[in-house]
């Protein structure tokens, strides 16, 4: 049976959402800096032999540029001033997070709440230049190999690196932004609108494919099909979760005596949502882009990186995997569900599951569900991640079509839309509650009687 916020966010209506002035300032906000952000990736890096970059990125398309695109948002195929997008960000809080987890004076911080909490930011930004600054001018060296650059030297790769160091902090003050005063998390939406303003292309070329016979229009319907079946899967496994039934005992408060009550504490199967595919792809996707960029012709250590890493290689899809499954129990375990964290609250709040001991029982027993959960939610993000490795290997597409994308923008859509849905309800709360308080007024406010002459 549905709760009560829950039945008040189904009543949601457009109307409802007309009067939630907040929420509205908040959707618009975040419209504005993710149109500012399609609006960077038109802008190129100067010195870039535009012509020249067009011809070879046609003819990348197939391997290098639909994986890359999907993360920049079309940024890289033009040699945009967002190129490297926002995976330096998101590289450098992995790197964080990871040694915040086994580092001593850093998992204090984690334990100092807000104060802990920037500090880490601010250790995750100071990595964010650093890594930009890498992969910035091995970009730079890579486009000049490769016969990109129109005035190639010293000049050209400085100011190819500044440009685009300078994209990448933007943009991580962007998701920022977007996170604090918009709606929705900043980074994942700039990554969403990035593969979603990529999709009307890809799937006019796809279609384009049944045209010229290069794909027989059976096949091109059952990958539709297939298509709609995996987001519906993607939503059943996003939306699936374990509920642990708590019970909370009659206790006394002073003078008061409260009845006990119970609850559940809701698990998801996949509690590190997207965050591991996203991981795992921005650690994969620096060696294929310097390889293909500089040519892997006529350099040898670049074309045995890419000859063993490249996407749709055994050893690619077997480190993807890797990492994948690595991920989502670290992030589940360290980051989204902390289960010693979650045992100590419910003991704190005199909660107990029904037949465990609270305390270290508690912890034992719900690491044994979470990660059991874990390995079902880790398994099922790297199968759908490696789909459309096998599509293209199988199949022969020549574009990156599926997997990632196809969680990214679940998942982010489903994050988007509950955290709408809180605003809603909350906003709903609010006018019941100033309802309730004029009705109050009214009924206690005396009648005047006609006055005395």
């Amino acid at each position: 049976m549905a709760s009560a916020a829950e039945q008040m966010a189904a009543n949601t209506s457009w109307a409802t959402l007309g009067k939630a002035k907040d929420l509205r300032q908040r959707i618009f906000f975040a419209i504005g800096l993710l149109i500012v952000y399609r609006l960077g990736t038109y802008i190129p890096v100067p010195g870039i032999d535009g012509a020249s970059l067009r011809e070879f990125m046609s003819g990348a398309a197939a391997g290098l540029g639909g994986m890359l695109n999907m993360f920049t948002g079309g940024a890289i195929s033009r040699m945009g001033i967002f190129a490297l997008g926002i995976m330096p960000y998101i590289s450098a809080s992995i790197i964080v997070q990871l040694v915040a987890s086994m580092y001593g004076p850093w998992q204090n911080l984690r334990k100092e709440g807000e104060l802990g909490r920037r500090k880490l930011n601010q250790y995750t930004r100071y990595g964010t230049v650093f890594l930009a600054l890498v992969q910035s001018y091995g970009l730079a060296v890579s486009l000049e190999a490769g016969d990109l650059a129109t005035d190639p030297g010293w000049f050209f790769r400085i100011s190819t690196v500044i440009t685009l160091v300078g994209g990448t902090l933007f943009l991580m003050w962007l998701g920022e932004q977007i996170t604090a005063r918009g709606i929705g998390n900043g980074t994942s939406l700039i990554i969403f609108v990035g593969i979603i303003a990529e999709v009307p292309a890809h799937l006019a070329q796809f279609l384009s494919q049944g045209r010229t016979g290069t794909i027989s229009w059976p096949v091109i319907i059952g990958i539709m099909l297939m298509m709609i079946a995996l987001v519906a899967f993607v939503v059943f496994m996003e939306r699936a979760l374990r509920k642990v039934h708590i019970q909370y005992p009659r206790r006394q408060v002073g003078m008061k005596v409260y009845d006990g009550g119970s609850s559940h504490l809701p698990i998801k199967v996949n509690p590190a949502n997207v965050i591991p595919a996203i991981f795992a792809s921005s650690l994969l996707l620096l060696p294929t882009t310097l390889s293909t960029f500089s040519g892997s012709s006529t350099n040898p250590i670049m074309a045995t990186i890419l000859a063993y890493f490249g996407p749709g290689q055994p050893l690619y899809l077997l480190f993807f995997t890797a990492l994948i499954i690595f991920f989502t129990f670290f992030y589940t375990l360290n980051v989204s569900f902390k289960v010693d964290d979650v045992a100590d609250n419910l003991k704190n709040q005199n909660g107990f599951i029904p037949g465990i001991r609270p305390g270290k029982r508690t912890e034992e027993y719900l690491y044994y569900i979470v990660t059991r959960l874990t390995t079902v939610g880790a398994l099922y993000l790297a199968g759908v991640a490696l789909m459309p490795e096998i599509l293209r290997a199988q199949l022969s597409i020549p574009f990156y079509f599926g997997g990632t994308s196809v969680l990214i923008i679940v998942a982010v859509t489903l994050d988007t839309m509950s955290q709408v849905q809180s605003h809603l309800v909350a906003h709903q709360y609010e006018g019941l509650l100033e309802r309730s308080q004029l009705r109050g007024k009214k009924r206690g406010t005396p009648k005047k009687g006609p006055a005395l002459r």
